[in-house]
């Protein structure tokens, strides 16, 4: 049995700890509140973004642009988002695994990464890395998804890279946050896309352009890439805030648990202490007498 200064010491240790994440949870909180608000805002625009493209290009038949059709390269960009930091549950390991354990093969995979921890694990696992964004998501901002996506579609263009996929964090709710892999380019057509038929389908009148369909694509899939790498960052934000959130408290709590065991048995040790000394106290008394 531990004794009372080993227990004493240990209780102690657990009771800082607790104080750290509690600490922790509060900021953790704070920003969520912050983060969540701006999620719900932009996730709006993220859905009907993705939704319109698709639908759009579902209706206008067979266009002969790069950014429909693709290129001939093998080559697989992923832009991965995960957080600088640790203490966040399983928030960081589940866009790993989503990544790594995916259909895409590693050998065509370049990564982007938006946090160090995902950049961390990429390397260690063998993944060709591209340039380091991680500190675009300590406060995301909509010029450094734009500065990434001209760096992605200028990438494309060149043919050093075939497809572009992001890799985020769906944010449902507080305590419900989902990884997620969506393929950006090629723009997949209407089949693919989430959502009701016929909110996607809508009029059968087929899609006209104005001006050429090459100059209209040439402006809206590069706005359409930016907001959807920017929502993903957004709400990628959020669902790291809500996971820490919940691993603090978790931790507050077993540490509180795990105070008052050791509170137990340090009364019960001190208790027999306290026995021990009477018992040998009352011996010394009857051998004198």
């Amino acid at each position: 049995m531990a004794s009372m200064r080993d227990i004493k010491r240990r209780r102690s240790s657990i009771q800082s700890t607790g104080q750290i994440t509690k600490a922790m949870k509060l900021v953790s909180t704070v920003k969520l509140q912050r983060t969540k608000q701006a999620a719900q805002n932009s996730k709006g625009y993220f859905d009907y973004m993705y939704r319109t493209v698709s639908s759009m290009l579902a209706k206008a038949g067979q266009i002969e642009h790069p950014y429909v059709k693709g290129n001939e390269s093998d080559k697989k960009a992923v832009v991965m988002i995960t957080g600088n930091r640790g203490l966040a549950g399983g928030y960081n390991s589940n866009i790993v695994k989503l990544v790594t354990r995916g259909d895409l093969k590693k050998e065509d995979m370049i990564i982007y990464t938006l946090g160090k921890k995902g950049r961390e694990a990429m390397n260690r696992h063998g993944y060709t890395l591209a340039e380091d964004y991680s500190t675009m998501i300590d406060a995301p901002e909509y010029v450094d998804a734009m500065r990434l996506s001209a760096t992605l579609l200028s990438a494309y263009r060149a043919g050093e890279i075939g497809e572009i996929y992001l890799a985020y964090t769906n944010f449902k709710n507080t305590v419900v946050h989902e990884p997620k892999l969506m393929k950006l380019l090629p723009v997949d057509k209407a089949e693919q896309i989430e959502g009701p038929v016929e909110e996607i389908q809508g009029s059968e009148a087929p899609m006209n352009f104005e001006p050429e369909e090459e100059e209209a694509l040439d402006m809206i899939i590069p706005k359409y890439v930016t907001s959807i790498i920017y929502g993903g960052m957004i709400e990628s934000v959020a669902s790291e805030n809500g996971a820490r959130m919940q691993a603090m408290d978790n931790a507050t709590t077993n540490a509180e648990e795990m105070i008052d065991k050791l509170t137990l048995q340090y009364n019960r040790a001190r208790q027999g202490s306290i026995t021990q000394e009477l018992t040998e106290i009352i011996a010394g008394s009857q051998a004198q007498s």
